[in-house]
């Protein structure tokens, strides 16, 4: 007969006493059983004692939490978590070094449990590490000299307890003083500063400025960009991904005024750009992801300054926008646009038609119409003119070449260039937020002060070849812009270094090019259409869907790392979930970093058996994006959400580390559910094994007879000088 579902059998320790088998009634009250356990060992005042996970995490276990306690787990009796934050409360404040800096260190290693966490901030423990950052800290530094390593340490904890302990949301960010800011900020802006205390005042920084508004305020006027720079270019990676974060935050939360000021490029973004590319992209180290994520958020918010510009129309009364027309005709044709006097209005008027019909304007008595519409406004004029401006022979012959064709094949260089500067806008998706889980950084965006107006002049003059590659004509202008999409978007997915490695990438892919990739991958997924193979698909898909739904399951049994969302994103905690064998139990738990493989089953403490499982929820209907109000603003984040429901109401909540964990997981729950599969990856899936095992039946093999065996592999050749060296 199994055992009752409330009894769970655990292992209990003590130190220096032999640990205790027991059986733990999950319907008493946790009081009554550490009672019990205190008088096994003939400990009084059971009161002062808690229970604690004895694994890496040394959580406490409350009534909120005992429902986690499995079968087999281990605990460990200790001090509770009221006593233990009222001891390091006291010894914090020792005069002793050795004791405050022992004590620390606990309190940075305990910080991290929300129950001892709640209990310190209950002390008012945030306003003491507080005091400490901001008065103490003079004291120690008279002992710096004397005692440098003792002042770095007893910083770096006091700074990582304050992380733990604001991590966790109980305390607003609201709360503290200009002189703790400036505190803080001083030992960013100090030169040699020991590298973990840089890290958490680095930290805090971004934590204030993406909490508080008022914060931000605060911080911009403690920290400037050119101060945040020289930690660039050290060789620590952290410290640089850390600043590129800060300096992230900061543009995030700048108010619109100041991002109007920031579009314009200044002498601290050329030198910040210019580090970045030399200290960090074209470092020796590689890449981390965390690393890439920043550089993305960064290049997401440079193109995002150019929002306001994209959703600004054009006003045709405006005499100086309409001037910048009148520069564009000036460059192309050498004329000057005020010729006073010169002829009537009626011949100036029909003179100033014909150039801006030769300029592809769509209105060619009043070209200021065609900017009138967003995206992209504004912004299509502002890169004709850096186009005109910077590449003035390309410009000049892009538009004398085009008007000296028949109307019907000259490409309209006004209306490609505002259609170009859309598509390009929504290929880097300008005006749209930076996702969370994203490290698609383009290093050749890095390499320039004014890298979207260079990638449009490389783009407008690939549109041009294109268009007469495929002898379009004005008929044909979607499809031109069309091909010309595929073009940018297939040389973007190689990561070009640099624009000219860019510019390189397009030259190879020619329309006949592209026409040869588009035949083969369309051969590649080839439909077949009468009624018998119809037939055949519907008879073998049956089997597919089945190897599909075996590899989820066994995937499932591999396992997964999934990331725990904080406000601080390199202070991520990790956790990991995988499938038993025999697809009965799902063995989840916390890690402390990401791991390297699999990790084994029975270092998973907690189990889920699938019987209880009683529905999978993904995006906007799960728990934890309905707690999250931050998260869950974002849409990217919202599509890898996900949570089990089981029991009465409890909830295992997933955030995939990409789309494809995404698709593989609710798949495969969903197949233990006994639930249709319905993920993109799985019709994506179909339709390659699909496509495949059709090719496979529908091989001519009359009187060919299959072996039964592979046939046996041949010796190696006695030498190999029939090989072709291809270099």
């Amino acid at each position: 007969m199994p055992p009752p579902a409330d009894i769970v059998k655990v292992a209990i320790e003590w130190p220096g006493a032999f640990p205790k088998l027991m059986e733990i009634d999950q319907k008493k009250p946790l009081s009554a059983i550490i009672k019990e356990v205190c008088e096994g060992w003939n400990l009084p005042n059971p009161e002062t004692f808690s229970l604690q996970n004895a694994d890496s995490t040394n959580f406490y276990i409350t009534e909120k939490n005992r429902n986690n306690i499995k079968n087999g787990s281990i605990l460990r009796l200790t001090t509770s978590a009221a006593q233990m934050a009222q001891q390091l409360h006291e010894r914090i404040q020792s005069s002793s070094m050795d004791m405050k800096l022992d004590a620390l260190k606990d309190l940075a290693n305990s910080s991290r449990d929300i129950t001892f966490a709640q209990e310190f901030i209950n002390l008012d423990g945030i306003s003491l590490l507080t005091q400490m950052v901001e008065s103490g800290t003079e004291r120690y530094q008279k002992l710096q000299k004397i005692m440098k390593p003792c002042f770095g340490d007893l910083l770096s904890f006091t700074l990582t307890a304050f992380v733990e302990l604001m991590d966790h949301g109980i305390v607003s960010w609201d709360t503290f003083s200009v002189a703790f800011i400036k505190k803080i900020a001083s030992y960013v802006c100090k030169a040699a500063m020991d590298t973990a205390v840089l890290q958490r005042s680095l930290a805090i920084l971004e934590s204030m400025v993406l909490n508080s508004q008022d914060l931000y305020q605060k911080v911009a006027q403690e920290i400037t960009i050119g101060q945040l720079i020289p930690h660039l270019q050290g060789t620590d990676q952290d410290i640089q991904t850390y600043t590129i974060a800060v300096i992230n935050a900061l543009f995030l939360k700048a108010p619109e005024e100041k991002r109007q000021v920031q579009t314009k490029v200044t002498q601290s973004q050329k030198q910040l750009r210019s580090i970045i590319l030399s200290n960090v992209i074209r470092s020796n180290k590689p890449i981390n992801d965390e690393m890439a994520h920043q550089l993305y958020v960064l290049q997401v918010l440079t193109f995002n300054l150019l929002e306001d510009r994209m959703m600004t129309k054009m006003d045709p009364q405006d005499q100086a926008q309409r001037d910048i027309i009148f520069e564009l005709r000036r460059i192309a044709f050498d004329v000057e646009c005020d010729s006073n006097n010169s002829g009537s209005i009626e011949k100036r008027k029909s003179m100033y038609t014909r150039d801006y019909k030769k300029l592809g304007f769509i209105n060619h008595v009043n070209p200021a119409v065609d900017f009138t519409q967003i995206p992209p406004g504004m912004l299509a004029l502002d890169n004709m003119l850096y186009f005109a401006r910077h590449h003035q022979d390309a410009y000049i012959r892009i538009v004398l070449e085009n008007s000296s064709r028949e109307d019907k094949h000259e490409c309209p260089f006004g209306r490609s260039s505002i259609e170009l500067t859309k598509m390009l806008c929504e290929i880097l998706k300008v005006g749209e937020l930076p996702s969370e889980n994203c490290h698609d950084f383009h290093p050749m965006f890095f390499t320039h002060d004014r890298s979207f107006e260079e990638f449009f002049c490389i783009c407008i003059q690939l549109l041009n070849k294109t268009w007469k590659e495929m002898r379009a004509t004005s008929e044909d202008f979607n499809k031109v812009m069309q091909v010309v999409k595929e073009q940018i978007t297939r040389a973007l997915t190689i990561k070009p270094n640099s624009l000219d490695q860019f510019k390189s990438r397009l030259q190879n892919l020619s329309y006949t090019e592209i026409l040869k990739l588009r035949q083969s991958e369309r051969m590649n997924q080839e439909d077949f259409q009468s009624r018998p193979i119809l037939e055949l698909r519907e008879k073998i898909q049956p089997e597919i869907m089945e190897l599909i739904k075996q590899q989820r399951l066994n995937r499932l049994c591999e396992g997964t790392c999934f990331r725990k969302i904080s406000s601080r994103r390199r202070q991520d905690k990790f956790w990991y979930c995988r499938l038993s064998p025999n697809h009965k139990v799902l063995h989840y738990g916390d890690l402390e970093e990401s791991p390297q493989g699999e990790v084994p089953h029975d270092s998973l403490q907690d189990k889920l058996p699938v019987a209880d499982i009683k529905a999978v929820v993904t995006g906007k209907d799960c728990p934890h994006m309905k707690e999250k109000g931050a998260l869950k603003q974002n849409k990217e984040l919202l599509e890898l959400a996900f949570s089990v429901l089981y029991e009465s109401d409890e909830y295992l909540n997933f955030i995939a580390p990409d789309k494809h964990e995404y698709c593989v997981w609710t798949d495969g729950l969903n197949a233990l559910l006994g639930k249709e599969m319905t993920s993109e990856f799985t019709r994506s899936d179909m339709d390659t094994l699909l496509n495949m095992e059709m090719k496979l039946r529908l091989l001519d093999l009359e009187n060919i007879q299959i072996p039964e065996v592979p046939p046996p592999i041949p010796k190696e050749p006695s030498n190999y000088d029939f090989v072709y060296d291809c270099n």
